[in-house]
């Protein structure tokens, strides 16, 4: 099982001096992020979907083994809450197609008040190009149901695993791949998570996926410095389980709190 670890963009100006030294500007982060991390998750795109050229431009800028995911513009998400989805998938997949061979999966992150509306999931899913990989977070509890879980599977994505306290979805395998976001763990300095509760995770990827199935797994506890140095001890904890992570800088190098 590859494990695709990495953070929820990389962008952060408190990273400077934890992850990012001080004499590396910030025009060259991302590839200083991309010698040590094999993949990122392009938060900042659902804030402000970037255009084709820029998808090209970190494509060209990282190594060839590199992937992105990116998480879907709110545009689809939240204003349009799923309806009429067509024209923002359309628009969405055509820009992404900048990334080349280095596009990972797509994220649905849903609003907290978006109720089940297994019809409108449906008709968006159906909207996206069949190769590509679509995870979807739900953050209502209405939407754990065993109609919404077989229509994951039967359009072949992946319900994102999404840790985050007081919230956790059923641990559903919906495809041959998966998707992890820890956004919150409870260890000192908080955000940042404990070594048990990363050997937790990594034996929870390793009891629902099959040793040929990818896993991306990323890190969105950004305060702190947290996620790079988390990501590189969940890489330590996935070898533990008998996993194949990507590449990750020595946690011992690195800085939280």
């Amino acid at each position: 099982m590859t494990v695709y670890v990495g953070t929820s963009g990389w962008l952060y100006d408190h990273w400077r001096a934890t992850f990012y030294p001080a004499d590396v500007p910030k025009a060259h982060w991302l590839e200083h992020y991309a010698d040590r991390f094999a993949t990122v998750e392009s938060n900042g795109a659902f804030y402000r979907l970037p255009e084709r050229r820029t998808f090209a431009d970190w494509a060209a800028r990282t190594p060839d083994d590199f992937v992105v995911a990116v998480k879907a513009s709110r545009y689809l998400t939240h204003v349009r809450r799923l309806r009429e989805p067509a024209e923002a998938v359309h628009r969405l997949a055509g820009r992404l197609e900048g990334l080349g061979s280095k596009f990972g999966p797509v994220l649905l992150q849903l609003p907290p008040t978006l109720q089940v509306d297994v019809d409108a999931l449906a008709g968006t899913l159906r909207a996206f190009p069949r190769h590509h990989r679509v995870a979807v977070e739900f953050r209502h509890p209405s939407w754990f149901t065993d109609q919404v879980q077989v229509l994951l599977e039967r359009a072949g994505a992946a319900l994102c695993l999404s840790d985050v306290r007081g919230r956790r979805p059923p641990l559903w395998r919906t495809a041959g791949w998966g998707y992890v976001r820890f956004h919150q763990g409870r260890a000192t300095p908080e955000p940042c998570y404990g070594r048990s509760a990363l050997s937790g995770w990594a034996g929870r990827l390793a009891d629902l996926w099959r040793p040929a199935d990818d896993v991306y797994c990323y890190f969105n506890n950004d305060q702190r410095g947290c996620a790079p140095r988390d990501a590189a001890r969940f890489a330590s904890a996935a070898v533990r389980c008998g996993l194949q992570p990507t590449r990750v800088p020595a946690a011992r190098r690195l800085a939280a709190g």
